[in-house]
C-alpha cells in the first residue's frame, strides 16, 4: 500500500522566479520552499551591476538572510519556519546543495568564494570539536556556506544597532497633550526665545541637544541644555516653524519643518536627513544651500556629491569635464533645482540662471577625498549606500566654516555587502547623536505626489 502524500510540498524555486518577485519565498502559504546552491551562484554573479535585475538578486539573498536568522546548519538542512509580516510562522524554507551523493558537503572549486568554503567545510572535519565560523560582509557567501554546514556571521564591530528601527530619528512625539504629563515646569523668555525647564525624569531617557518633542496639540520644543536633574527645552511655535522659508520652499509637514530648522541653524554643522523616496530629503537639503550661500551668504560654495553604484569606477569613462561627466549621477539635484522654480515664467531660464549664479560643484567621491574644504556647505546624497569607514572618511572633509548634510533612504541600498544595520549612514546618526552641533530627522510620508505615497505603501 502506497504511503500517503504529505499535505504540505517542496516547492524549488528557480533564479529567474527570484529576479521576477524577490519576495516569492513568503508566496507559498504552509508549503517548503528550496533554494538550490545553484540558484545561490546566479544569484551571487547577478548582484553585482547597474540594471534593476542586480536590485532584485541583492534583495532576494537579504530576504533569505532575514528568514534563515540565527538558525543552526542541521535547522537549515530541514527547514526553517518562515516568519510573515504579521509576526506569524508559516511554510518552511532551506537551501539544498547540488548532489546528495557528493563525499562532502563540498563546492565545485570554479569560484574563489566556494575554495574559501570547501577549505572551511575540511577545517571543520580535522577539527571535529572546535567550531568553524566563517566572518563575511557577503550575504550570500554566508547562505552558502550555511547551506554547507558551516557557521557564517557579519563582521558586526562596527555595527550599533541590533535593529533598525531603533535608530535615531530625532523626535519624540506625545499622544495628546505633552503639558498634562508635566507637573513641574519652570518657563522663562530671554531674545532669543522662551525656554522651559523640565525634570529629565518626565522626559523620554535618551535626550540629546537638537532633539525635539512634539505632540498632538502642536506643541514642538527643542531640547536646548541637558543638565544632571533638568533639561531645558526651547519653545518652538508651531506657525513659526511651518511659515519658514528656503528658497521659496515652505515646510508640508512637522517633520520636514524641523529638518529646515536644523538645515538654516549656523550652529548646526552637521545635518542627517532619512526617509523613503519622495519625503523632501534633497529639496528641501538643496533649497536650504541655495538660500545659505546666494541670500545670507553663509557659505561660499556648495559641494554636491553622491554615492552610487559604480559611480567612482565609471565616471572616468564618461567624456567631458569632472562637471559634466557627475551631472548624469547627479540628476536629483538638477531635478529638485527645476522643481524648486517649477511656478516661473520662465523654469528652464531661471534653472540655467541658478546654475550659473550658484556656486554649485558637482564633484565625485574620489575628488572629495585627500581634500578639506572651507567654508563650504557639503551636500552628500545617497548615503546609505555609504559604509562606516567611507562615511568617515568623508565627514572628515569638512573644514573651518562648512557644514555637512547627508542624505538617505536605508530602505533603498544598493551596495552589495550592506544592510540598513550596517549602513554608513546608520553609523553616522548614532555616532553623532550626542554632538552638540549636529541634528537628524527622519522624514515622514512621501509628499511627492499623492501616486508616489500610494505606490510606496501597496506595490
Amino acid at each position: 500500500m502506497a504511503a500517503r502524500k504529505s499535505d504540505t510540498k517542496l516547492y524549488v524555486i528557480d533564479t529567474n522566479v527570484l529576479i521576477h518577485d524577490p519576495g516569492a519565498i513568503l508566496k507559498f502559504e504552509e508549503h517548503q520552499v528550496v533554494i538550490p546552491m545553484t540558484v545561490l551562484e546566479e544569484l551571487d554573479k547577478l548582484k553585482i551591476g547597474k540594471a534593476s535585475i542586480a536590485t532584485d538578486c541583492r534583495e532576494a539573498i537579504r530576504q533569505m538572510d532575514r528568514i534563515i536568522g540565527d538558525a543552526t546548519p542541521t535547522e537549515i538542512a530541514k527547514g526553517i519556519p518562515i516568519e510573515r509580516p504579521d509576526g506569524n510562522y508559516q511554510g518552511h524554507f532551506s537551501i539544498l546543495l547540488d548532489s546528495f551523493d557528493a563525499p562532502d558537503r563540498s563546492l565545485p572549486d570554479n569560484l574563489n568564494d566556494n575554495k574559501i568554503i570547501n577549505s572551511l567545510v575540511s577545517l571543520q572535519k580535522k577539527y571535529p570539536n572546535r567550531e568553524t565560523i566563517l566572518i563575511t560582509k557577503d550575504i550570500n557567501m554566508r547562505l552558502k556556506a550555511r547551506g554547507c554546514g558551516i557557521g557564517a556571521q557579519d563582521y558586526q564591530n562596527d555595527q550599533l544597532l541590533s535593529d533598525v528601527s531603533l535608530l535615531e530619528t530625532g523626535y519624540n512625539r506625545f499622544e495628546g497633550s505633552f503639558w498634562e504629563t508635566q507637573s513641574t515646569v519652570e518657563t522663562f523668555h530671554d531674545e532669543t526665545g522662551t525656554y522651559h525647564k523640565i525634570p529629565k525624569a518626565n522626559l523620554p531617557e535618551d535626550l540629546y541637544l537638537n532633539h525635539f518633542i512634539i505632540d498632538e496639540k502642536g506643541f514642538i520644543g527643542c531640547i536646548h541644555r541637558v543638565g544632571e536633574e533638568f533639561a531645558l527645552l526651547k519653545d518652538l511655535p508651531y506657525e513659526q516653524l511651518m511659515q519658514q522659508n528656503a528658497w521659496g520652499l515652505t515646510p508640508r509637514d512637522v517633520p520636514q519643518a524641523l529638518a529646515l530648522y536644523l538645515l538654516l541653524d549656523p550652529d548646526i554643522h552637521l545635518v542627517t536627513l532619512t526617509g523613503q523616496a519622495g519625503s523632501g530629503k534633497t529639496i528641501l537639503a538643496l533649497a536650504a544651500a541655495i538660500e545659505m550661500t546666494v541670500a545670507t551668504n553663509q557659505y561660499k560654495r556648495i559641494i554636491a556629491t553622491r554615492s552610487t553604484r559604480g559611480l567612482d569606477e565609471d565616471i572616468g569613462y564618461l567624456p567631458g569635464t569632472e562637471a559634466e561627466k557627475m551631472e548624469p549621477w547627479l540628476g536629483a539635484i538638477t531635478d529638485n533645482l527645476e522643481a524648486l522654480h517649477n511656478d516661473d515664467e520662465h523654469s528652464k531660464s531661471s534653472v540655467d540662471y541658478i546654475l550659473q549664479k550658484v556656486p554649485l560643484q558637482f564633484k565625485s567621491l574620489n575628488y572629495i577625498r585627500g581634500r578639506s574644504f572651507q567654508q563650504s556647505l557639503i551636500l552628500i546624497d545617497e548615503c546609505q549606500n555609504l559604509t562606516p569607514h567611507q562615511m568617515k572618511t568623508i565627514v572628515t572633509r569638512a573644514g573651518a566654516g562648512s557644514k555637512v548634510i547627508c542624505l538617505g533612504n536605508l530602505a533603498q541600498i544598493d551596495t552589495p555587502y550592506l544592510n540598513p544595520v550596517s549602513s554608513g549612514l546608520t553609523y553616522l546618526v548614532e555616532r553623532f547623536k550626542e554632538f552638540p552641533h549636529g541634528g537628524t530627522i527622519h522624514l515622514e510620508g512621501s509628499p511627492r505626489s499623492a501616486i508616489s505615497e500610494y505606490a510606496e505603501i501597496h506595490l
